[in-house]
């Protein structure tokens, strides 16, 4: 199968040489060009245009920023015409009404599209145990299973598109919740010179304790947010549509809106692209800090 990755980001270069090394035929096409040129060093066959990586592709895989980026891309005037008999994988965080409308854009191109968005990082995407939760036609979702199978040890298909989209964004939240939670927390354990050690002891041996306190524990201690799988100001991105789309219904979104300005403070100040456990200096120090 030929496959081109659209979006050479972090999570983007990972996928291409996790699929190049499991001996797919893979190209890659990125916005701005000089950020793709490290694939070719891992056999990825460089597009020099979206059009190229689309048209010379069954599968095409999109790890881009955001839905404007997406359409953007696939619909120039280049590109469109290329989407007929192609199968469009989007695997990046965007809102469910977002996906909805891409789809229907692929399909008038006469091209399918499946989503298929990731929870996991760089460490993930290497091993191929990203937690994929696809959102489409089922029949459509059993073709890419020999595909999705190298990226992930058990894809699951929620439901329609969409509903993968809204899958992502609720463990998005999740990510935004635990962390501003836990700021708190350890922000009062400090401030009371409350041992640090002792507090994350008894926390681990209750039911309140996640694994990413203990992940991003060392961060908070050394106010140190340089390396970023995961940057701050692509978690406001996904809070921010999760916060529009909790908007169509009757959730409360008031604590919402009220992390949201948290994390625009924290990018505001300089830590946009630090790891998102930045958002500490904002939530308890009100202070920036150096992000790398």
């Amino acid at each position: 199968m030929k496959v081109s990755v659209l979006g050479t980001g972090l999570l983007g270069s990972e996928i291409a040489i996790r699929l190049k090394d499991r001996h797919f035929d893979v190209s890659a096409w990125n916005r701005t060009p000089e950020k793709a040129q490290a694939l070719s060093l891992d056999g990825v066959t460089l597009a020099e245009t979206a059009a190229d990586a689309i048209g010379g592709a069954d599968a095409v895989l999109l790890l881009l920023g955001d839905a404007s980026a997406i359409e953007q891309t696939l619909f120039h005037a280049d590109s469109i015409g290329a989407l007929a008999g192609r199968i469009i994988l989007q695997m990046g965080t965007i809102a469910p009404d977002e996906s909805r409308r891409i789809a229907t854009r692929v399909a008038r191109a006469g091209g399918e599209y499946l989503e298929a968005p990731v929870l996991g990082s760089l460490p993930e995407a290497r091993s191929g145990s990203l937690i994929i939760m696809a959102g489409g036609d089922l029949a459509l979702y059993e073709r890419c299973l020999p595909l999705l199978t190298h990226l992930s040890k058990q894809p699951q298909r929620i439901g329609e598109v969409g509903q993968g989209a809204a899958l992502k964004l609720a463990m998005n939240q999740l990510i935004a919740g635990l962390t501003a939670s836990f700021c708190f927390s350890l922000g009062l354990v400090r401030h009371e010179g409350i041992d640090v050690a002792q507090f994350m002891g008894l926390l681990r041996e209750s039911a309140l304790y996640a694994p990413t306190f203990d992940k991003k524990l060392d961060k908070y201690l050394a106010h140190d947010y340089g390396t970023a799988n995961f940057p701050l100001k692509h978690l406001l991105k996904d809070l921010t549509l999760f916060r529009r789309t909790a908007e169509q219904s009757t959730m409360d979104t008031a604590p919402l809106v009220a992390l949201e300005a948290a994390l625009l403070r924290a990018a505001g100040s300089g830590l946009g692209d630090a790891d998102y456990s930045a958002v500490y200096e904002t939530l308890v120090e009100g202070r920036p800090v150096r992000g790398g």
